[in-house]
């Protein structure tokens, strides 16, 4: 594909590495994040203005749906009719329909497109995109799809990319606190770890978190349960992820008890049992410590 100027806004943990990728693919990046942070091989924007001006595509990695909706106003306001805005944050759904509007009537292309594969993915250009938007801005944004990860799957309209990631994640959610209540009562039944491993990992409790992801350390592939339970995937990442699929099971009047009763354990984890900073599989030692009482 031609080189591309592209603006990116957020240039943390993940919009950090996912920007260093495309300029290390030979485009032209502009950064500005709030908190002054770059990138490799990112020129540094002052404001979003400067960032997004004449950029071909603007590529947004925000930690909320508030921020979205001030960040899209203003970058729309500057960007060229026809460039493309892609949105790669996790947001509720209505924010990534608001900014696919804004989007819209300043005559530009757009797609939310919120990923999964965390920092190692966004890192090593392996993370999964969940895509959002009309047909031809998903193939205009497919090639950069292509340097930052491994697999981009156009899921609908605009909103879409959203609901898919909700949904994932609250599966995710739910399955990992069934791992480790699972593993807990197995070290109270006298069963020891890594056979309860290799029953269930080849069995029907065969998943992600038990598998790829096993809360228990010294068991299956490396995880963040073998440093300390350091993320990864932090607990409140995960508890804002169970509160997005709460808000639009309201919206939608879609009922999931699990998700709500996997949020309310995040939230007392988070907020009240010292989860915040650690891994979302940290689950597993509070469970061995003192339980959950319902």
């Amino acid at each position: 594909m031609s080189k591309l100027t592209i603006g990116f806004i957020g240039l943390g943990n993940m919009g950090g590495p996912m920007a260093a990728n495309l300029a290390a693919a030979g485009h032209t990046l502009r950064g500005n994040d709030v908190a002054g942070t770059t990138a490799e091989g990112v020129a540094e924007a002052k404001t979003i203005a400067e960032a997004v001006t004449d950029a071909d595509v603007v590529i947004t990695m925000l930690p909320n749906g508030a921020i979205l909706r001030q960040v899209a106003e203003e970058a729309v306001a500057h960007m060229a009719p026809g460039a493309l805005l892609i949105d790669c944050s996790t947001v509720d759904v209505e924010s990534a329909r608001f900014a696919a509007e804004a989007a819209q009537k300043a005559g530009l292309l757009f797609v939310d497109a919120p990923v999964s594969g965390g920092i190692g993915g966004a890192q090593g250009g392996t993370l999964t995109f969940m895509a959002g938007g009309a047909e031809a801005a998903f193939e205009k944004a497919k090639p950069l799809f292509d340097i930052m990860g491994q697999k981009a799957v156009h899921c609908g309209d605009a909103g879409a990319g959203q609901a898919a990631k909700i949904c994932n994640n609250m599966i995710l959610g739910a399955t990992m606190i069934a791992t480790c209540e699972a593993f807990a009562l197995a070290d109270k039944l006298g069963l020891d770890r890594e056979r309860m491993f290799d029953v269930v990992s080849t069995s029907s409790g065969y998943s992600w978190s038990m598998n790829a992801y096993c809360p228990a350390p010294g068991v299956g592939p490396q995880s963040p349960a073998d440093n300390d339970y350091k993320p990864g995937f932090a607990a409140e990442l995960m508890l804002k992820d169970l509160g997005l699929s709460q808000q639009a099971a309201e919206m939608a009047d879609a009922d999931t008890p699990m998700g709500a009763l996997a949020k309310e354990l995040y939230t007392r984890f988070v907020e009240e049992e010292g989860g915040k900073g650690k891994d979302f599989s940290a689950m597993l030692p509070r469970f061995e410590q003192r339980g959950y009482q319902g």
